[in-house]
């Protein structure tokens, strides 16, 4: 059985991923705030719900998925019954310092995850603390693994990792939606021009994933001398396409 404290946009959408992509919804038992948010994923998910965290006792792995302003009072509630726990938070606060210091007794770990997880295509960052095993880091993965791909860092990189895995899915929504409106613009429907820029963005991330090259590499299979695609490439330059997306991750960041 493994828990989840929170159902919010992360927690529910991992929880979501992987009831989607085929583990067992009732091997997963979820702990919901105020809102009837949990009850009503619960509903379409078909996972355990309880009220109270100290009905958790028998879930291990753990993820908390709440907010900054209420980790705090979860973690002292949580710390009842974290003995040897292995306990994941998606937090931003939730550095692996202030969750040892919550929870002595359990092996903490501080995650990242971005929203395509609800699909099975997230890219989560994670840094364990030193109590973790091997066996126990590859049982956090193999759960992970059916939202996508999970990558053990550095906590001084987790931040940063964060910012341009999960922000930028907001960046790329801004991009496909402008993208559309060109087409519209242009004379296409708003439907063809969404499944165009849509369509485009999986196949362009599917092939610089299995590629060799390197995506500055695809960019020049596709620019042809004289071409319309080194124009447009071109404009970009021109109107400060990539220093945009540069200082888009800065202010994220908080720079």
């Amino acid at each position: 059985m493994i828990g989840f404290i929170g159902a919010g946009s992360i927690g529910g959408a991992v929880i979501t991923g992987l009831v989607k992509n085929g583990f067992d919804a009732e091997e997963i038992i979820v702990k919901g705030g105020k809102s009837n948010r949990t009850k009503d994923l619960q509903e379409h998910l078909g996972f355990k719900m309880v009220q109270k965290i100290k009905q958790m006792e028998n879930a291990d792995p753990i993820f908390i998925g709440v907010g900054a302003n209420a980790l705090d009072s979860v973690l002292s509630e949580l710390n009842s019954i974290s003995k040897d726990k292995l306990v994941i938070a998606f937090t931003g606060s939730a550095t692996v310092a202030k969750l040892r210091q919550a929870l002595p007794d359990a092996k903490v770990a501080h995650a990242i995850p971005n929203t395509p997880v609800k699909v099975g295509a997230g890219f989560t960052g994670i840094t364990y603390s030193e109590k973790f095993t091997v066996d126990e880091k590859k049982k956090v993965a193999s759960i992970m693994g059916y939202t996508g791909q999970l990558v053990e860092v550095p906590e001084t990189q987790l931040g940063i990792l964060g910012t341009v895995a999960g922000c930028s899915p907001a960046f790329l929504d801004l991009f496909i939606e402008a993208l559309s409106d060109a087409g519209v613009k242009h004379g296409l429907d708003r439907k063809l021009a969404y499944d165009a820029a849509i369509g485009m963005a999986i196949g362009a991330s599917k092939l610089a994933l299995q590629s060799d090259l390197n995506p500055s590499a695809l960019k020049d299979e596709v620019t042809s001398p004289g071409g319309s695609t080194i124009k447009g490439v071109a404009a970009l330059e021109e109107y400060g396409f990539r220093n945009a997306v540069i200082k888009a991750v800065d202010a994220a960041e908080g720079e």
